[in-house]
């Protein structure tokens, strides 16, 4: 059996395996949402959307974290796109290609898969020490913005990069600048790879309450936000809370809300992908 033989067996023996890994992963994901649909569907009516937290699991009600949850997504988006997006293009179009650079590149890809847990006890120490803002919407909100930034940035490099050189090259022989030649034709271009990126990442963010918990986000919280500096709870966190409770109709709540969060996630990357798949057809080279 010569080399070719053997690496063409290899091949397929790993495909195979990845298939049915997939498969197995797949199984799994929706034996675990069909059991929680089955547990918390029953559970999801208006009384439950608009109802305030309650130590009575049959009057609790999710308003105040789905309220709260919409403030740090909003806030999030304010802080982290035009950093993330100004990064991008600065590291990509104005950054000289050298060991500086690619220093930077390899550190901030790293820093999208540093654990969300540590980007909490930065924020922790920055902004509700130094910075005094408390346990508030808006410290909360620049935790999350340094969590997703990486995934922003990278994610505004790479849909740059696909924009042909041609475009760049026709834009300068008509005379325009650089800053005109991004603004005008390379931005349009690559706008929907970049928009997706940023849903992307809205959409790990709504998940996550490891670092707003660190940041002192509250597992309680018997009113609405009224402005940035209120405090706040999220629906990852009232999920946490009602499944640290003993009581089995906690445990219903629980999974109401996170169907209810399902839903949030999956419309956020429909548009995702919507917006990905329209941009392509109205772009095409």
């Amino acid at each position: 059996m010569n080399n070719i033989t053997k690496n063409h067996i290899k091949d397929k023996l790993f495909s195979a395996t990845g298939i049915f890994s997939t498969l197995i992963g797949l199984i799994l994901l929706a034996v675990f949402i069909g059991d929680i649909i089955v547990e918390g569907a029953g559970r999801i009516n208006w009384d439950f959307i608009t109802g305030l937290p309650s130590r009575k699991a049959e009057k609790a009600g999710i308003y105040t974290a789905m309220i709260g949850t919409v403030w740090v997504l909003v806030l999030t988006t304010i802080i982290s796109f035009p950093i993330g997006v100004s990064a991008g293009i600065y590291l990509e179009e104005y950054a000289k290609k050298g060991r500086l650079s690619r220093l930077l590149e390899v550190n901030i890809s790293n820093l999208a898969g540093v654990p969300s847990i540590i980007y909490g006890l930065l924020g922790l120490e920055i902004f509700v020490r130094i910075l005094g803002f408390g346990n508030s919407l808006l410290a909360g909100s620049m935790t999350l913005s340094l969590l997703i930034l990486p995934i922003i940035i990278v994610a505004t490099r790479e849909s740059i990069k696909a924009v042909p050189q041609s475009i760049r090259d026709a834009s300068f022989a008509m005379g325009a600048t650089k800053w005109q030649t991004i603004q005008y034709q390379v931005l349009p271009a690559s706008f929907g790879g970049i928009l997706t990126g940023i849903i992307l990442a809205l959409s790990r963010a709504v998940g996550e309450a490891a670092p707003l918990i660190v940041v002192g986000a509250l597992a309680y919280v018997p009113f609405v936000p009224s402005s940035p500096m209120s405090e706040f709870s999220v629906l990852p966190i009232q999920i946490f809370n009602w499944i640290s409770r003993p009581q089995h109709e906690f445990l219903v709540n629980a999974a109401a809300a996170i169907i209810i969060l399902l839903i949030i996630t999956f419309i956020m990357n429909g548009i995702a992908m919507y917006l990905r798949s329209r941009w392509q057809k109205k772009i095409k080279w």
